[in-house]
Parts: C-alpha cells; sequence; structure tokens
C-alpha cells in the first residue's frame, strides 16, 4: 500500500506521478464497495469508505500567485466531463482541485473533489487510469 500522509502535508503530485501511480496501480474490480468510478461519480460521505481510504497527495495547485486554479476543462477528443475516456489532466478543472487517495481495500488510486453550488456540497471520485493521464496546460489545449 502507498504510505499515506498527514492531513497537515498536501504533497503535489505532478503528471508523471500520477502517471507512475496509474502504472503501479493498474485498474482493478473494486472491492471496496466504491463501484468502477471510471468517470466522476457522486460518492456521499456515507458511501466513502474512509477507514480504509489513505490521502497520498494532492492535485490543487500550492502557486501563491495563482489566486484560483482554471475552471476551464481539457477535452481534446470531443469527450465531456462524465465520460469514461476523459482525460485526467492536473492543470484543468475538476483536477486542479483534487487529492488523491489510495484504497487499502482494492489498491486503486482514487482522485476526489468536492463540487459546491449554491445549496449542496457534492463529493466526486474518480479512478485513476492508465494512459488517460496528460500533461496538458490551459495555454497550449
Amino acid at each position: 500500500m502507498l504510505c499515506a500522509m498527514p492531513l497537515d502535508e498536501n504533497p503535489l503530485l505532478q503528471t508523471a506521478a500520477l502517471e507512475s501511480l496509474a502504472a503501479q496501480h493498474p485498474g482493478r474490480s473494486c472491492t471496496c464497495g466504491m463501484g468502477q468510478c471510471r468517470s466522476w461519480e457522486s460518492v456521499p460521505d456515507e458511501r466513502w469508505p474512509a477507514q480504509q481510504v489513505r490521502r497520498i497527495g494532492t492535485l490543487r495547485p500550492v502557486d501563491a500567485s495563482v489566486s484560483e486554479p482554471t475552471y476551464e476543462e481539457f477535452h481534446p477528443h470531443q469527450t465531456r466531463y462524465d465520460s469514461p475516456e476523459a482525460p485526467i489532466a492536473p492543470a484543468f478543472f475538476p483536477y486542479n482541485r483534487c487529492d488523491v487517495f489510495s484504497c487499502a481495500q482494492c489498491e486503486r488510486v482514487l482522485l476526489k473533489y468536492t463540487e459546491y453550488g449554491g445549496y449542496y456540497v457534492d463529493h466526486r471520485v474518480r479512478a485513476l487510469q492508465a494512459g488517460l493521464v496528460s500533461d496538458a496546460q490551459p495555454d497550449s489545449a
């Protein structure tokens, strides 16, 4: 299992680290009750397996000069936010607001962020998948 980070530490994982995690922990069948999560899926607190997942890093920029990460999405092949084939591009929304977790039971690496609306909070999860990680940047898209 991957090492968990204390809550006060937030190591920024770069694209190469994500690619390495995806290669080391290929998609396996879920045995933790999370389901496939091949695309973004709403996961309420009651379903999140908090006792068996550990935060291993973040994709949130830590650069103080960046006041707000972009809300721009990256879909070079006409994918959509909810497409299982959508690229995982850390410089783009929603990945630039994600923390990265490892499940002790099924050993998958999970990306998680919280969507905030006017009257709701929605935790969303997507499993990290090899071959979908992209190092594209907003100004090169």
